[in-house]
């Protein structure tokens, strides 16, 4: 089950991320980030991306991938503790030079950059989701936040299937 956050007494800070079950292992390395880039980091930066509650990590996934993979692939959906919650940058709404970026779409090189230079300075940002406005998404570079977030959990992952129906 989710912890609670701190406002409901909870005294840890979770986030989530889901992977498909071949990078169940290398989860934190950053690597599709690295090699494609992402809608907060360039190409070349290992952008780990997270979020602050299961489903939306799970939307996160499923918007690239669609449900019908979320189905049929086995994923792995991993629960990490911040073990220093202070060292987490919070990026309001309001900080965003362009509003644009919050909404979903193709980054553009400037919204990569801004998010790059979160990245160098902070060990963990913490964003609005594009997917999910309401929600939060974790970012960090595990080289840059080794030491300060651990797991927590890794469980199979294993879709609801009214999400994949047969078609009618």
């Amino acid at each position: 089950m989710t912890p609670l956050p701190a406002a409901l007494g909870g005294r840890e800070l979770v986030a989530w991320r889901l992977d498909p079950e071949s990078f169940r292992a290398t989860w934190d390395s950053g690597e599709g980030a690295y090699r494609f880039g992402g809608r907060w980091n360039s190409k070349g930066v290992r952008a780990v991306y997270c979020s602050l509650d299961p489903a939306t990590a799970i939307l996160e996934v499923a918007v690239h991938k669609g449900f019908k993979a979320l189905d049929t692939v086995p994923h792995a959906l991993t629960a990490l503790t911040i073990t220093d919650p202070a060292a987490v940058h919070v990026v309001t709404p309001a900080d965003v030079p362009n509003p644009n970026w919050l909404r979903p779409g193709l980054p553009s090189f400037g919204q990569q950059q801004f998010g790059d230079a979160l990245l160098s300075a902070y060990k963990f940002v913490l964003i609005p989701s594009a997917v999910s406005s309401h929600s939060w998404n974790l970012l960090f570079v595990a080289s840059l936040a080794a030491g300060a977030y651990t797991v927590r959990s890794q469980e199979r992952f294993a879709l609801d299937t009214r999400l994949h129906p047969p078609p009618p």
